[in-house]
């Protein structure tokens, strides 16, 4: 049965703590332990069942690829065969072999691409007889890589600020544009611990967001342990937004932008060529979809971690006007982040860090739940499928705690938005009382989907489900060829 949820109830956890405060039980939220589905045990091996899925009734869904290592996008060519690409690095400093797989029917794969140690491959997409590859660049900057089928890389731009947190998304093709998003290097404009958790602060300690236009700061710096000097347990560092960690700022400070720049929609031409501008403030443009002719996004929300934390940020699909500058690192889904509803609990109010705002943000499309990493999407065009003009986001799922407290999974399902009303409801989620991944509730449905995309011909949607991936102490740990391919059609 399709559950239809309220925009307004994005988690569970905001639920709760709803009642407590009315209840002037506000202090219940603190006490009570985590509960991500991240937190699950679970062996190197996955178990497959797919009746352990739910679906509205007359769906049907089936495994089609498996043993898969760290995949994040799907593609097809002009004979409807599928490409899948494996990422090549995961969250936790994990580092494998980013490769484009072309599937066959029985579920096997053949090696049309192999790339370098700069993962991860975040998505694909085919036009024209070419692969296009958004590298997320860990370790070297970001890249839009153009891949023939006989296997031939051909950069078209590199150097993207790909080395922080977030990373080169996408992408797709419009009017033989490659359109692509890049992530921001921290969580909201401020470089600081969580980002040499993170990996990247001690490889690059220059390393920090970039924007699209001139800024002008309010001034406000955060102070913090550094990580830099571990020898000296007494030494502090004090940062403010848009520069280098331990670098102050001050009131009407004006940072200049550039591009490329960090949490953006870009594009350049198919054939390569010079980067433009779409569209700006965002703090993670994953997941980029066409529909009928119109560009959206999903975009990560903000987590509870750093010197500049927030909480309680939906996850938001945007419609995209060319242009625009979409709110951060000041707004979430349109609203400012100073608002009583953003502030951690026991903690102020969040300050803002522009002196200025570049426009009005524009209105969300809709607003996905709290932690529930929404990524890859697609858009139903079929009548025969159903759900025409829906989008199909997958949803990977929190990594609580180190993105902040959950009182309950959020996410490990493929949900449908429609962009007219906001509305949110399940599509596909794993059976049972609770929700969760399946190495949490110990079955073989759903672990973490990270991408969905509509067969051209087959009126079938594939989902690409990451694979298991749990927390441990601060560190995530992804288990490698336990990675996914899930098909589903109408019955």
């Amino acid at each position: 049965m399709i559950r239809l949820h309220s925009v307004i109830l994005l988690n569970i956890s905001r639920v709760i703590i709803a009642l407590c405060i009315m209840s002037g039980l506000g202090a219940c939220y603190g006490v009570r332990p985590t509960g991500g589905g991240g937190k699950a045990t679970s062996s190197a091996t996955r178990k497959i069942n797919a009746k352990d899925i739910a679906l509205p009734k007359g769906y049907k869904i089936e495994a089609v690829a498996s043993s898969l290592t760290f995949p994040t996008g799907i593609a097809f060519d002009d004979e409807g065969d599928a490409y899948v690409v494996e990422s090549g690095y995961s969250y936790g400093e994990t580092w494998t072999q980013p490769r484009l797989l072309k599937l066959s029917k029985n579920g096997d794969h053949k090696v049309i691409a192999t790339g370098e140690k700069n993962g991860p491959w975040n998505g694909v997409t085919f036009h024209d007889g070419n692969f296009y590859i958004a590298e997320g660049g860990e370790l070297e900057g970001g890249k839009i890589l153009k891949v023939s089928k006989a296997g031939e890389i051909k950069t078209l731009v590199d150097g993207l600020p790909s080395i922080g947190d977030h990373h080169t998304d996408g992408p797709v093709v419009i009017d033989h544009y490659v359109y692509f998003g890049q992530g921001t290097a921290t969580n909201s404009g401020v470089v600081g611990e969580d980002n040499a958790d993170f990996g990247w602060l001690k490889r690059h300690p220059e390393f920090h967001d970039i924007p699209c236009k001139d800024l002008i700061l309010t001034g406000k710096n955060f102070e913090s342990k550094n990580p830099l000097t571990e020898n000296d347990p007494n030494d502090n560092a004090n940062t403010g937004a848009f520069v280098p960690f331990n670098t102050s700022t001050t009131e009407g400070q004006v940072i200049h932008g550039s591009l490329p720049c960090s949490g953006a929609i870009m594009r350049l031409p198919v054939q390569g060529g010079a980067l433009e501008l779409v569209a700006w403030g965002f703090r993670n443009p994953f997941g980029l979809a066409v529909h009928e002719g119109k560009l959206f996004v999903t975009e990560n929300g903000y987590d509870e971690r750093g010197s500049r934390a927030i909480w309680g940020t939906g996850d938001v699909l945007w419609k995209i006007d060319e242009g625009k500058w979409y709110g951060w690192p000041d707004y979430s889904g349109g609203m400012m982040l100073n608002h009583e509803e953003f502030k951690v609990p026991g903690k102020n109010e969040t300050e803002l860090l522009l002196m200025e705002h570049p426009n009005k943000p524009p209105k969300p499309a809709a607003i996905l739940g709290v932690h529930s990493s929404s990524n890859g999407f697609d858009f139903s065009t079929s009548d025969q499928f159903g759900f025409k003009g829906k989008a199909f986001i997958a949803q990977f799922g929190d990594m609580a705690p180190n993105v902040g407290k959950v009182l309950a999974p959020v996410g490990y399902k493929v949900v449908i938005a429609d962009p007219e009303t906001g509305s949110v409801y399940d599509f596909a989620v794993n059976r049972g009382k609770k929700n969760g991944p399946a190495s949490w509730l110990n079955k073989g449905g759903l672990e973490r989907p990270v991408a969905a995309k509509f067969h051209p011909t087959e009126n079938a949607l594939y989902i690409v489900d990451f694979g298991v991936a749990t927390i441990e102490g601060k560190n995530l740990i992804s288990k490698q060829k336990t990675g996914m391919i899930w098909k589903i059609t109408k019955q």
